[in-house]
């Protein structure tokens, strides 16, 4: 049945600031005049060239765009527009205006996909951010076929087409050939990484990592080559609390947006993000020409491990400061201000110095102990200050190594942290990294300790707070209801030990 062309075709797809999906109208309308294919709205590069791929699409399935003037308006026009997604909109609004398909089978879409030049949809970046919004609007989603599961996870009752190819796609909306429903998504098992229990012995180590997973406390370790400080530091993911639904579905969001999302999959557990020390600002902290989120937002809900603290660039690790304490970063450009999440804990690992073993008088260089103060002089006052753990990782002897015994597993350890994490969320909603510890209840001689203390190795009003914090976990930890003495004095080794 014939359908006839209407003089102005509207399909709806997506742009993204963020994490957010922010609607987009694309119009296209077929006139008299000399053949164009025209594309305005404030399009990227990307985007003006889709008039080809779309051209060389319908070529693929017999199809000859007409020889007339074609206009695609992508409004709102004065939001700046970017990404192959809109290929998949234009070529079905320019469909709809060719009469291919009925404009009341798109109405109540959206959609977002690359056509490849033989007609297939090609996955692209923030099809969950997209699903989501669709939800919110009431509206179903054309999406490629191979990222319609994580589509499925916007919602299960979301409206999902996802189609292998603009040809299959044609002929679901005319009714001819139905695409099969897209199934419901398939819970997929925690991967928790290495256990903890190949770690022999390290006993004050190991104490420091439960601390730091129960509480979500940053943590900075120091030792000599190979004492282990790596090793730990991957094993912490291990031990972490589970992630809530909530957690689940934002840090899933801005995977998404980077195209990092495994197919079908939301990510279940802390993410794990290590960074190597030759790393760029933008690609740390977040931005570039697209201002895409850096390894501190991909690690949200999770943990941004910094190996060889002190080689990093310094703009990095300046970087890093406010961040750390908000728990996000707000990326400006001329044109716009993008933000992204970036609620981080952040493990970090130093040699002692250059060399790294200025206290064993028999390897240390001959610049020994200097190259030690110059070497942690690299790490700047404020950001060690932003450090609610210290400890100092010692080297075992072959025969600890040989002879000491399995530790705990991390099932073992993670029960313990997943306990003292639901007393925090039951007491606060939150955990106590960051919480204000005016709300903590001290007995008497703890704060008196603490106070003392404090004064003693002149700490900062944030070096206090986040010691406070430290014990609040600590007591947590214990299952004690107020912050004792013992609590403070753990909290209190743990603070400047390098």
């Amino acid at each position: 049945m014939a359908v006839t062309p209407p003089s102005l075709a509207r399909i709806q797809s997506f742009t993204f600031m963020g994490i957010d999906a922010l609607p987009v109208m694309v119009e296209v309308q077929i006139s008299s005049g000399l053949p164009s294919f025209i594309i305005v709205g404030m399009p990227a590069r990307a985007i003006a060239e889709s008039r080809e791929r779309v051209r060389a699409a319908l070529s693929a399935m017999g199809l000859a765009l007409p020889p007339k003037r074609i206009l695609v308006n992508l409004t709102p026009a004065d939001l700046p527009k970017e990404g192959a997604h809109f290929d998949l909109p234009i070529a079905l609004g320019v469909l709809v205006a060719m009469g291919v398909i009925p404009p009341e089978a798109t109405a109540p879409l959206t959609a977002l996909g690359e056509v490849a030049l033989d007609g297939t949809i090609n996955p692209v970046r923030g099809v969950l951010c997209a699903a989501l919004a669709a939800v919110s609007q009431e509206r179903g989603l054309i999406c490629p076929a191979s990222q319609g599961a994580e589509a499925r996870w916007g919602h299960p009752e979301l409206n999902i087409i996802a189609a292998p190819t603009l040809k299959a796609l044609i002929g679901h909306l005319r009714k001819e050939q139905p695409l099969p429903p897209e199934p419901p998504p398939t819970p997929q098992p925690p991967d928790y990484g290495p256990d903890l229990k190949d770690v022999k012995g390290m006993m004050q180590a190991r104490r420091v990592l439960e601390i730091a997973a129960a509480g979500r406390h940053s943590l900075l370790m120091s030792g000599p080559p190979g004492s282990g400080k790596s090793m730990l530091a991957s094993r912490l993911p291990s031990i972490l609390p589970e992630l809530t639904p909530a957690e689940m579905l934002e840090t899933s969001r801005i995977h998404s947006i980077s195209g990092l999302l495994p197919a079908g999959r939301l990510i279940n557990r802390p993410p794990y993000r290590a960074p190597h020390h030759n790393t760029t600002l933008p690609a740390l902290v977040g931005g570039g020409p697209k201002a895409m989120p850096g390894d501190i937002s991909l690690a949200h809900n999770g943990v941004l491990f910094l190996d060889e603290l002190p080689e990093f660039p310094r703009n990095c690790l300046e970087g890093l400061r406010q961040p750390v304490e908000t728990g996000e970063v707000t990326i400006s450009r001329a044109a716009r201000h993008t933000q992204y999440p970036a609620r981080f804990q952040l493990i970090a690992a130093m040699n002692p110095c250059r060399c790294g073993y200025v206290h064993d008088a028999e390897r240390a260089c001959k610049k020994a102990p200097r190259c030690a103060q110059e070497y942690t002089a690299r790490i700047s006052g404020p950001m060690m200050d932003r450090m609610d753990l210290c400890v100092h990782v010692h080297s075992l002897s072959p025969l600890e190594i040989s002879r000491a015994p399995t530790g705990e597993s991390s099932a073992e350890v993670r029960t313990r942290v997943q306990q003292a994490y639901d007393r925090q969320l039951a007491r606060q909603g939150a955990c106590n990294a960051a919480m204000p510890p005016e709300g903590f209840a001290f007995e008497d001689e703890a704060r008196t300790l603490a106070e003392q203390a404090a004064l003693r190795m002149k700490l900062s009003h944030r070096g206090i707070t986040r010691m406070f914090r430290v014990a609040r976990t600590i007591a947590d930890l214990d299952a004690a209801t107020t912050v004792q003495k013992q609590h403070v004095a753990e909290a209190l080794s743990y603070r400047n030990a390098l």
